[in-house]
């Protein structure tokens, strides 16, 4: 699922190749995509691109003084065209979504692999019309997330910490990938309680969030779109890489699976080298 550090990316590259540019037409191809009506999406024809913006994982385009509000999903993403064949495309065959053709001929599709369609696009008056976007918590690369914001945060809940981080109404923007990566750096247990953190564990676990995030998203910007993904991965210390060695510690990265997703971690450097047992089964192991 593309992250902050990547929508971030598409945001910047779509800046440099969308704004200022006028759109020919928005063709809706899978019946699952569009999940607004009004205003229609031939409002935006003849419309000009003055604007970009990012709300934690959703592009924000604004033409014509509408916003369309795109969130990839698990399995969304968007490449960029310079340009399409004379024949419009079919309806429901492949994983095409959405093209949105602008008056040069360029533009860009929005593709979904698999069969759970969740890519979802919103065409609205004012992206706070997105359930979504209106229940965002803070962006964590904002200057106003310091540290102390970020402690007021984890003092209102009590969870584990990973799911914390991924909560988008607590902070927007981090998901499973960077998650796990943010608690490898910070060398703590996705299993940790919020309420067992003390200050410096905020502290050091602040610096992570912040760094990791920052870090990939330097390594994104100015990669093209479609390389994006293959940019994210090779970056990756832990996630995804279980069975190989941690590059910190060179111990072996281990995983707990859960129905419909799973972790990754260093024992290591996380867990005082006692692996986690799998939650579906048993409790972490102490």
């Amino acid at each position: 699922m593309p992250e902050l550090p990547e929508v971030e990316a598409l945001r910047d590259f779509l800046d440099d190749h969308l704004v200022g540019k006028e759109i020919a037409r928005v063709l809706p191809l899978a019946i699952s995509v569009l999940k607004t009506y009004d205003p229609p999406l031939t409002a935006l024809e003849g419309a000009t691109v003055t604007a970009m913006a990012r709300h934690g994982k959703f592009l924000d385009i604004t033409a014509g003084g509408l916003h369309l509000i795109i969130h990839l999903a698990r399995a969304g993403w968007l490449q960029w065209k310079d340009g399409f064949p004379t024949a419009p495309p079919r309806p429901g065959k492949g994983p095409l979504a959405l093209r949105t053709v602008l008056t040069g001929g360029d533009g860009f599709d929005l593709t979904e692999m698999g069969t759970t369609k969740r890519l979802a696009v919103h065409l609205v008056r004012d992206p706070a019309e997105v359930p979504g976007v209106a229940r965002l918590g803070p962006d964590p690369l904002a200057d106003s997330f310091d540290r102390e914001a970020f402690a007021r945060l984890l003092g209102g809940v009590r969870r584990q910490i990973k799911g914390a981080l991924r909560d988008q109404s607590l902070i927007a923007g981090v998901g499973n990938a960077y998650s796990d990566e943010i608690l490898h750096v910070a060398k703590m247990s996705p299993f940790k309680l919020t309420t067992s953190l003390g200050d410096d564990d905020i502290t050091h676990l602040h610096t992570a969030l912040r760094t990791t995030l920052q870090e990939a998203v330097e390594r994104s910007r100015g990669v093209a779109a479609g390389k994006l993904k293959a940019e994210k991965k090779s970056g990756m210390r832990v996630h995804g890489r279980a069975g190989q060695a941690c590059p910190v510690c060179g111990d072996t990265v281990l995983e707990v699976s859960f129905s419909d997703s799973s972790l990754q971690y260093c024992p290591t450097c996380q867990t005082g080298g006692k692996p986690l047992a799998d939650r579906r089964l048993s409790r972490l192991l102490k």
